[in-house]
C-alpha cells in the first residue's frame, strides 16, 4: 500500500490536527513521505483557508519539523492552490513568495461570468461554493448564480478548472471532478453524453499539462460521497492517455492521513495503472506497486 501522502491540512488551514500531531501520526504508522498542503491564502474572509499573515510562521513550522524529524520521515511545505477566475493570486508568484516545494491546484468556489466580481464586499457572495460538509450550501449556490441551472453551473465549474490549468504552474491537480459530490445524483448523471465530454476535456489539458492525477479518498471515509474524485471510468481513461497518478487522504486530522488508501490502489489496478508518484529530494519519482 502506498506510503506516503502530500495532500495535509493542519490548523492552519481547515484541519483539526496540530503539524506536530501530524507527523508524529504519520511517523508511527511508518510513512516514508508527508506532505503538509494547506488551502492558499484568499482575499477575503473564510473560514478553510491559511491566513496570510500566518505563511511564514506555516513554513516555518514545517521546516522546524522537517530538519526534527529528518531520519524517521520526509517533510514538504506546499499549499493547495485555489483558482477562482480573477480572484486568486497567480500560483507561481505564490510559490516563489513561500519558497514552497510543489503546488496543488484545485477548484473549490467557483464564479459565474455573468457576475464575476473581482474585488469589494460581494466578492465572497458571487461565489459558488461547491465543497464542504453540507449540501445544502452547493444548492443555495447553484439556485442564486446559475438559476438553478445545472449545465452551465457544472460546464463553469470545468471551464474554470480548465483555465486554472491553461494558465497556472502547478504540479497536482486535486479531485477535478468534485463537482460530483453534491450532486448525490439529483441533478445529472455521469453517463450523460455532456457532463462525460466536459470531464474528459479536462482529462485531456491534464495530460497535454503533464500534471499528476489525484485520487482523493475524503469522499468515502467522510461519507460525503461513494466513491473516489475522480471516478473509476475517469481513472481508466487517464491510463490509457499515460496521465501518472497519486493516493491522497486530503487529511484534516491525524487519523485520516491513509484512510481508504489500501481501496484507493485497487482501484488504481482495476483501470491498467501499475504505479503512482511521489515526491523525493525534491522531485517526482514512481513508486511502483507491490
Amino acid at each position: 500500500m502506498q506510503n506516503f501522502n502530500l495532500h495535509t491540512h493542519s490548523v492552519y488551514s481547515d484541519g483539526k490536527s496540530q503539524p506536530r500531531e501530524i507527523v508524529e501520526e504519520a511517523a508511527r504508522q511508518g510513512l516514508t513521505t508527508l506532505g503538509f498542503s494547506e488551502h492558499s491564502p484568499l482575499p477575503f474572509d473564510n473560514n478553510f483557508s491559511v491566513k496570510a499573515a500566518d505563511m511564514p510562521r506555516y513554513v516555518e513550522e514545517i521546516a522546524q519539523l522537517k530538519a526534527e524529524f529528518k531520519d524517521k520521515i520526509d517533510l514538504y511545505c506546499a499549499l493547495e492552490a485555489d483558482y477562482i477566475t480573477g480572484v486568486s493570486e497567480t500560483f507561481a508568484v505564490t510559490r516563489e513568495k513561500y519558497h514552497l516545494d510543489y503546488l496543488i491546484g484545485g477548484v473549490h468556489l467557483v464564479i459565474d461570468k455573468v457576475h464575476e466580481p473581482v474585488e469589494g464586499p460581494t466578492l465572497a457572495e458571487n461565489i459558488w461554493f461547491i465543497d464542504g460538509p453540507k449540501w445544502e450550501v452547493y444548492d443555495e449556490g447553484l439556485q442564486r448564480l446559475f438559476d438553478g441551472d445545472i449545465r452551465r453551473a457544472v460546464r463553469r465549474f470545468y471551464e474554470q478548472s480548465n483555465e486554472m490549468i491553461e494558465n497556472e504552474q502547478f504540479d497536482i491537480i486535486a479531485h477535478f471532478d468534485k463537482i460530483k459530490m453534491h450532486n448525490r445524483e439529483r441533478y445529472f448523471h455521469e453517463d450523460e453524453p455532456w457532463y462525460r465530454a466536459l470531464a474528459l476535456e479536462t482529462l485531456d489539458l491534464i495530460r497535454e499539462k503533464g500534471l499528476i492525477m489525484e485520487i482523493n479518498t475524503r469522499g468515502i471515509y467522510k461519507k460525503r460521497y461513494n466513491g473516489f474524485y475522480p471516478s473509476p471510468w475517469l481513472m481508466e481513461e487517464a491510463c490509457k492517455m499515460g496521465i501518472p497518478a497519486i493516493i491522497s487522504a486530503d487529511a484534516h486530522h491525524f487519523s485520516e492521513i491513509t484512510l481508504e488508501f489500501a481501496a484507493a490502489e485497487e482501484a488504481l489496478k482495476r483501470a491498467g495503472y501499475r504505479s503512482v508518484i511521489n515526491f523525493k529530494d525534491g522531485r517526482w519519482v514512481e513508486a511502483a506497486f507491490s
